[in-house]
Parts: structure tokens; C-alpha cells; sequence
């Protein structure tokens, strides 16, 4: 089985800290990223839980589109907690 080159782009910040902990972990990053690539193909699936942030949901984000366009209409009427 042949070889291939595979480029990933990082932030430097996070390449940094990738290779110091490879080289504590005694591999490469060439190595890590065998390994995870074979670990994803074998289990088929990311091998680590991926989630999204859910204050970025569309509900959410209707939510709050919907908050301030009640804010800036003409007609709303200022909370009580808020001072003119």
C-alpha cells in the first residue's frame, strides 16, 4: 500500500501545541493524524464527540431576531426595570 500527502491547515498556536504534545506522547503528528484517520475509516464515524453551540440554533437565533425587532419597534413599551 502506497503512501499519499495530505495537507491540513492549522493556526499556528494550535500546530505548536499539537507537536509539543505528539512529541511528549513519543509520535508524530504525521503518526496522530494516521491514527485518527484510520480509527475514523475503522469505526465510521468521528472518533470524538462533535457538538454545536446551542446559542447559535435557529431557534435560538429566530428567537433573538425576534427579541430585537420588538426592541426597535415604535410601539414597544420599555420594561419596568428600565429607566428612560
Amino acid at each position: 500500500m502506497g503512501s499519499a500527502i495530505v495537507n491540513v491547515r492549522l493556526d499556528s498556536e494550535t500546530q505548536q501545541a499539537m507537536k509539543a504534545l505528539c512529541k511528549e506522547l513519543g509520535i508524530s503528528m504525521s503518526a496522530a493524524f494516521a491514527m485518527f484517520a484510520k480509527t475514523m475509516v475503522r469505526e465510521r464515524r468521528i472518533p470524538f464527540e462533535v457538538t454545536a453551540d446551542p446559542f447559535y440554533s435557529a431557534q435560538n437565533l429566530d428567537h433573538l431576531r425576534h427579541s430585537v425587532a420588538q426592541l426597535d419597534s415604535k410601539d414597544a413599551h420599555p420594561h419596568e426595570l428600565i429607566e428612560d
